[in-house]
């Protein structure tokens, strides 16, 4: 039997993240916040994002989310690493 999983829409990570990140005090980074702010518009990573696509967005955001820390933050970045092909 074989199972599949879809993946989360990008709008309600990105909807995770901000709670998540904003409740640590420190504010988020401001590198990563327009890649954020755009994810709130995705459903998907194949979706563009104006000129960009998706994919690009979700790989802009990981390498600006350095300062994004705990056990939530890593769970939500191997969750869009995955979601991006990455391991």
């Amino acid at each position: 039997m074989t199972t599949t999983t879809s993946a989360r829409p990008l709008s309600t990570i990105a909807s995770e993240i901000y709670a998540d990140w904003s409740a640590k005090g420190k504010g988020i980074n401001y590198a990563a916040k327009p890649y954020l702010d755009a994810m709130f518009s995705l459903n998907s990573i194949n979706d563009p994002y104006f000129a960009d696509s998706g994919k690009s967005i979700v790989l802009y955001f990981l390498a600006n989310a350095r300062s994004y820390t705990g056990p939530k933050a890593k769970a939500i970045k191997a969750e869009l690493k995955a979601m991006a092909g990455l391991k």
